[in-house]
C-alpha cells in the first residue's frame, strides 16, 4: 500500500500473485467426507510446513487501497467508537497470566466497540446489535466470553477471538456463525519476513489454518441466514499494539477432499484455488491502550469488520460513499468558523479568507451563515423567462408550470419565437453552491449528467419517440454584465454557470397518472411496451437507464393522435461498470440494492415494480435494504407480483416470471419477442374497441356510407359533363 507510516512492515515478500483458479468447478464431496475432512484438520503446524515453501516466494495483495481507506474514513466522521477496556503497554511470550487476560478482554471489547459503531453508523438501527463476541478455546473448539474463560482457568487454551452472529436458538456459538476471527500474536511489530521469517510464517500459516476453517464450516452450514459472499473470510492479527488484516476468498467445493491428506489437499487448493490478501501491519492502540481509531492500522480492521458485517447483512441503509459525501458539509462548517465564508478559488486553488478590519481590541463577532442568501439562489417561477447561452446562439424559455415529482425539478416550458412548442427544461445548481449543499451538488451531477447521455444517444443515432431528444443545453444568462474571467469560468454572479438543460417531449408522469386514477390496465399495457421499447434501443448502444420510477415515466398526448409513453431520467444511467446507479428501495432490482450496480435484467425488474405499484400493488414501509430485499424474495417467491400482473394481462405475468428467471444472470433480456408479443395484444385491443364503439350495425353502416358516396361521385362526374357540353369550357363549377 501507497503512503505507509514508516513502522508499517509487511508479512509477505516477492512478485506478487493472485491465485485464484478460474477453472470450472469439481465434482462436489458429499457432506459426510467434507464433516471427515474437518474433522482431521486440526494442526495449524502441518498445514503451515506444507506452505512453507510457497509462503516464502509469494508476496500478496493489500486488501484494501488507500483511496478505499480515505473514504472509510470520511464516512466515519460522525460515528461514535468507544472501547472501555485498555489494552495493556507491551505484551511478550513471557508476560503473566494477569496481562494476558487483560489483552483477550480488550480484545473483546474493541470487537464490540467496532461492530456497535459500525452497526449504528451504516445500518442505523434502534433496536439491539445482532453480534456478539466470544474467545475460542483451543482443546474443546468451544467458545466462551473471555471473563468466563478466565474465571474458570480455560486462559491458556483460548487461541482466538470471534465476532459471531447472535443466535437465540443456540445459547453457545457455532462456527459457521462466524464473521470474523482476531489472533492474538506477540510482537506482531517487529516481525518481518527479512527478520523473523520463521515466525511471521507460523503467524500466516495460522491465519489461513483458521480461514479455512471458517470457510469449510460455511459449506456445511444449515443455517437459514443467507450470507452474500460466503467465499471469503477475514482474519485479524493483533498484539498489544500493532495489527493487520488478512483475507482469503475461494470456493471450497474445489478442495480435493482427500481424507488421508488432509494437509497436502489444503495446502494444494490454498496454491491454487484461493487468492489471499495481506494488509502491512500498522499500530492500532497508542501506549496508553486506546484504540487510534482515525489511523490506518484501525481504519483497515474496521474496513474488513465491515466488510465482514455486509456478508451477513446485505449492503447497509447508507453506504460509505454516501457518508462519505457528508464531509464537504462538515467542511464548509468549519471554513464559517474560520471566517472562510468565500468560497469561490482563486487562481492558485486556494480558498480566500473574507475581508476584515483588523481591531487590537477583542470584540464579540456576530454569528455569519456560510449559507448562500435566500434571494441569490436560483428560484424560477411560473411566467418568468429564462435565456439560455449556447456557444453560438441565446434563446429564451417561459416557464408554463413547475413538476417536482423526481428528484429534482422539471419545468413545463415554451419557448419565446416558438408559442406552440412544449418542452421540458432542467436547471442545475451553480457551481458556486456545490460546496454548501449536498442536494444542490446532486441537482448539478443530474443535469450535467443527463446531458451527456443525450448527447451521447445524438452522437450514436438513437432514435425513438419513447427516448427523450436533446433539443439544447448550455449556460444560464444571467441578469447584469457578466464578468468571468474565460469563456469557461464564471463570474461573481450566483447564477454564473448555471448548467441548463432543455428536452422534449413534454408530458405527465405515470406518478400523476396514478394520483388521478387514470392508469388503467390498457395503460399498463401500453406503458411496459414503450418503456421496453426504450430500453432496447438504449441497450443495443451499452447504455442502461438505473433508474425507473413512476416520475421518470411520461405519458404524451399533445399534437398525437395515439398517445405514448417516454422513458425519461437518465442522469443515473449506467456506460460502464464502474458508474452506479440510482439506489430507490422499492424499484431498484436485487443486483443494484445488493451489489451496487446493474445486472442485464435490472432494469426490466425495475419496470415490473413501477407497473406492480401503478397497479394497485401494496409495497410494505421499507426503511432499509435489507427490509427491501426480504419482500423482493418473498414477493416473487410468493409469485404476489405474477398474480397482480396477471390480472391485467397474461403477457405481463409472463414477461414477470421471464424476468424473476434472468434476475442476477449475466443473460441479456430478449426484447423483441416481449415487444412483439406486447404489440399484438395492444393491436387486438384497440381494434376490438373500435368495432364495440360503433355498434352491432355497424359492417351494414359502412357499406351504405361506401355506396353513397360512389353514387354521388359519379353524379358529379355526369352533372359536369353535362354541364361542359351545353356552355362549352369557360364554365368552371366552383
Amino acid at each position: 500500500m501507497e503512503g505507509g507510516s514508516p513502522d508499517r512492515v509487511s508479512l509477505g515478500s516477492r512478485a506478487k500473485r493472485s491465485s485464484a483458479s478460474s477453472g470450472g468447478r469439481s465434482r462436489a464431496a458429499s457432506s459426510s467426507v467434507r464433516k471427515e475432512f474437518v474433522r482431521k484438520f486440526v494442526d495449524c503446524e502441518i498445514l503451515t510446513a506444507n506452505l512453507e515453501d510457497w509462503l516464502c516466494n509469494t508476496d500478496f495483495d493489500v486488501p484494501f487501497t488507500l483511496k478505499e481507506l480515505q473514504d472509510f474514513d470520511y464516512a466515519l466522521e460522525a460515528a461514535s467508537f468507544q472501547q472501555l477496556i485498555r489494552m495493556p503497554n507491551a505484551l511478550h511470550a513471557s508476560t503473566s497470566e494477569a496481562v494476558e487476560a487483560a489483552a483477550y478482554l480488550a480484545i473483546e471489547d474493541f470487537l464490540h466497540a467496532s461492530s456497535k459503531g459500525l452497526w449504528e453508523r451504516f445500518w442505523g438501527q434502534d433496536g439491539p446489535m445482532p453480534f456478539s463476541v466470544a474467545c475460542l478455546h483451543s482443546s474443546s473448539s468451544k467458545f466462551y466470553p473471555a471473563e468466563k474463560a478466565i474465571a474458570s482457568g480455560k486462559l491458556g487454551g483460548l487461541c482466538a477471538t470471534a465476532l459471531m452472529l447472535k443466535n437465540s436458538q443456540q445459547s453457545r456459538g457455532k462456527w459457521d456463525q462466524i464473521l470474523l476471527l482476531s489472533l492474538l500474536k506477540p510482537n506482531l511489530g517487529s516481525l518481518s519476513m527479512e527478520g523473523d521469517r520463521r515466525s511471521a510464517l507460523s503467524i500466516l500459516g495460522e491465519a489461513l489454518f483458521f480461514a479455512l476453517h471458517v470457510l469449510l464450516w460455511r459449506s456445511l452450514s444449515r443455517s437459514t441466514t443467507v450470507l452474500h459472499d460466503p467465499t471469503c473470510v477475514f482474519v485479524l492479527l493483533v498484539d498489544s499494539q500493532y495489527g493487520g488484516v488478512l483475507k482469503l476468498e475461494g470456493d471450497v467445493y474445489r478442495l480435493n477432499y482427500d481424507k488421508n491428506n488432509v494437509y497436502e489437499s489444503a495446502a494444494e487448493w490454498i496454491k491454487t484455488h484461493s487468492k489471499i490478501s495481506v494488509s502491512p501491519v500498522d499500530r492500532i492502540w497508542n501506549k496508553l491502550g486506546n484504540a487510534n481509531w482515525g489511523d490506518i492500522g484501525a481504519l483497515q480492521v474496521l474496513l474488513a469488520t465491515f466488510h465482514c458485517m455486509v456478508q451477513f447483512y446485505g449492503m447497509p441503509k447508507h453506504s460509505f460513499e454516501e457518508l462519505a459525501t457528508d464531509h464537504h458539509s462538515r467542511l464548509q462548517n468549519r471554513r464559517t468558523e474560520r471566517q472562510l465564508v468565500d468560497t469561490r478559488m482563486n487562481g492558485n486553488g486556494m480558498f480566500r479568507f473574507q475581508q476584515r478590519s483588523v481591531s487590537p481590541e477583542i470584540v464579540e463577532v456576530e454569528e455569519e451563515s456560510g449559507k448562500v442568501e435566500s434571494e441569490e439562489a436560483l428560484r424560477l417561477e411560473v411566467g418568468s423567462v429564462l435565456w439560455l447561452e449556447d456557444s453560438d446562439w441565446q434563446k429564451g424559455y417561459q416557464i408554463n408550470e413547475v413538476l417536482s415529482d423526481g428528484e429534482l425539478p422539471i419545468y413545463n416550458v415554451t419557448p419565446v419565437e416558438e408559442r406552440g412548442r412544449e418542452f421540458f427544461l432542467y436547471a442545475g445548481s451553480s457551481p458556486r453552491h456545490l460546496e454548501l449543499a449536498h442536494e444542490d451538488m446532486n441537482i448539478w451531477y443530474h443535469v450535467q449528467r443527463q446531458t451527456k447521455i443525450l448527447n451521447l444517444m445524438k452522437q450514436r443515432g438513437l432514435s425513438s419517440r419513447h427516448l427523450p431528444q436533446l433539443v439544447a443545453s448550455g449556460r444560464l444568462i444571467h441578469s447584469g454584465t457578466c464578468e468571468k474571467p474565460s469563456s469557461s469560468g464564471n463570474c461573481s454572479h450566483p447564477r454564473c454557470g448555471t448548467p441548463i438543460l432543455v428536452t422534449a417531449p413534454s408530458g405527465i408522469s405515470v406518478m400523476n397518472m396514478v394520483r388521478n386514477s387514470i392508469f388503467t390496465p390498457d395503460e399498463a399495457l401500453r406503458c411496459c411496451h414503450d418503456c421496453l421499447s426504450a430500453l432496447s434501443i438504449a441497450s443495443a448502444a451499452g447504455i442502461r437507464h438505473g433508474n425507473i420510477t413512476p416520475e421518470n415515466v411520461i405519458h404524451v398526448s399533445s399534437g398525437t393522435r395515439r398517445p405514448y409513453y417516454v422513458l425519461i431520467g437518465w442522469g443515473h444511467a449506467v456506460l460502464e461498470d464502474r458508474d452506479r446507479p440510482s439506489m430507490n428501495l422499492m424499484f431498484s432490482s436485487s443486483y443494484a440494492l445488493l451489489e451496487g450496480k446493474l445486472c442485464s435484467a435490472s432494469d426490466a425488474e425495475s419496470l415490473i415494480y413501477l407497473l406492480y405499484f401503478c397497479s394497485g400493488g401494496a409495497f410494505p414501509e421499507l426503511d432499509s435494504v435489507e427490509g427491501a430485499l426480504h419482500w423482493r424474495e418473498s414477493s416473487w417467491s410468493g409469485r404476489l407480483i405474477q398474480q397482480m400482473l396477471g390480472d391485467i394481462s397474461a403477457v405481463l405475468k409472463a414477461f414477470a416470471d421471464y424476468v424473476d428467471s434472468l434476475c442476477g444472470t449475466p443473460y441479456t433480456i430478449d426484447y423483441e419477442i416481449w415487444l412483439r408479443r406486447l404489440k399484438k395484444i395492444i393491436t387486438s385491443d384497440e381494434y376490438g374497441k373500435e368495432i364495440d364503439e360503433s355498434g352491432p350495425q355497424s359492417h351494414i353502416i359502412e357499406q351504405l356510407l361506401k355506396v353513397s358516396l360512389h353514387v354521388l361521385s359519379y353524379g358529379l362526374d355526369i352533372f359536369q359533363k353535362l354541364r361542359l357540353a351545353a356552355y362549352g369550357s369557360n364554365y368552371r363549377i366552383a
